[in-house]
Parts: C-alpha cells; sequence; structure tokens
C-alpha cells in the first residue's frame, strides 16, 4: 500500500506531467527526490475523468518495466493525448478533469472463474492476437456480476462475449490500488 504522501506525489507527478506537454515542454521530475516506492519498477494505468465523472482518456502499462513514477508520468501523458477513443486534452480542459492511478499488483492465471471477485479483482481475457483488459472498479462502477465482467472484457478484447468459457482463451486476473484527485466543480 502506499502512503498518503506517495499518492498524493503520484498524483501530482500525473498532473504537471500533462502540464509540461500542453506548455510545450519535456516534463521534468527530480527521481532524486523520490522514496523507494516509487522508484521500484510498477505498472500503472492513468485515468482522466470530467467534473461529471466521463471518462476522457484512459492509457496504462500493466507490467512493471519502468519506475512508478516513469509509468505514471507516460501513461497520464498518453491518457491526455493518445487515447484513440478521445481528441487530445486541450489547455482548456485541464482544471476541470480529474485524475485517477490504478498501480497494479502482478498479474496471474485464473484457474476457475470462481476464483473471480468482482470490486477486488481485474481482468485481462486475450485468445491469438487478440486481448482485453478492464481495471477492478469497473465492474463495481457498472453493477456488473462476475460473469457480465467476463463478457464485457471478452467484447472489450473484440472477441465474442462468451469466449471467456472456451478452454482456449486465457484468463488472468489482478488487484490495483486506486485512487484519485478531487474533481473541480
Amino acid at each position: 500500500m502506499l502512503s498518503l504522501s506517495q499518492r498524493s506525489s503520484l498524483l501530482r507527478i500525473a498532473r504537471t506531467s500533462i502540464e509540461a506537454v500542453l506548455d510545450g515542454r519535456r516534463p521534468d521530475v527530480d527521481a532524486a527526490q523520490l522514496d523507494d516506492a516509487l522508484i521500484r519498477p510498477g505498472g500503472a494505468f492513468v485515468s482522466l475523468h470530467t467534473k461529471d465523472g466521463d471518462l476522457r482518456g484512459c492509457i496504462g502499462s500493466i507490467h512493471a518495466v519502468a519506475p512508478l513514477w516513469q509509468a505514471v508520468s507516460s501513461n497520464a501523458i498518453n491518457a491526455a493525448f493518445r487515447d484513440p477513443r478521445f481528441f487530445p486534452l486541450r489547455k482548456d480542459e485541464l482544471s476541470i478533469i480529474g485524475i485517477e492511478i490504478s498501480v497494479m499488483s502482478p498479474i496471474e492465471i485464473v484457474a476457475s472463474a470462481d476464483d473471480i471477485v468482482v470490486g477486488r479483482d481485474g481482468l485481462i481475457v486475450s485468445h491469438g492476437a487478440r486481448a482485453g483488459l478492464l481495471l477492478p472498479q469497473v465492474a463495481t462502477e457498472y453493477g456488473w456480476d462476475r460473469d457480465m465482467f467476463l463478457r464485457q472484457t471478452c467484447v472489450k478484447a473484440g472477441l465474442s462475449p462468451e469466449s471467456w468459457r472456451s478452454p482456449s482463451c486465457r484468463i488472468e486476473r489482478f488487484s490495483a490500488e486506486v485512487f484519485s484527485e478531487q474533481v473541480a466543480e
């Protein structure tokens, strides 16, 4: 678990990284000032939401290949400017966007769908070259049960909703520590 101070640092890094790009600068993070938990490799998703709660961008890295602070910085920038579902964020939107960070746990293979706990687990469903990921909070936000969560993860992967039942389909789970800013009114 991250401390309140560590969470605040990551939220600040995400926001200042987006601000830097909007100002035409490279993000400037002094990693020497960060504690060990933020320097260790970590996977993270950064989601941007409007004050109405609408998604405005979400990009992440599921594997711990970069320091956590760096994963947050680059994914904040990607969520703001490179999520193909949305137009790039404009400077006048930044003040009304709330940032949510999901710090990823290691990924594990699901032996049985009965092992999935809605609200705790995020899912990755893959078959061949197709894969879909939904964060743990998505099922809770939509009020889905486990089967609907699995079906919607299949749909996200571009698979038929019942593909998860196939023995050739791979189901993985992870948990995430999720925290966010308060969105300005």
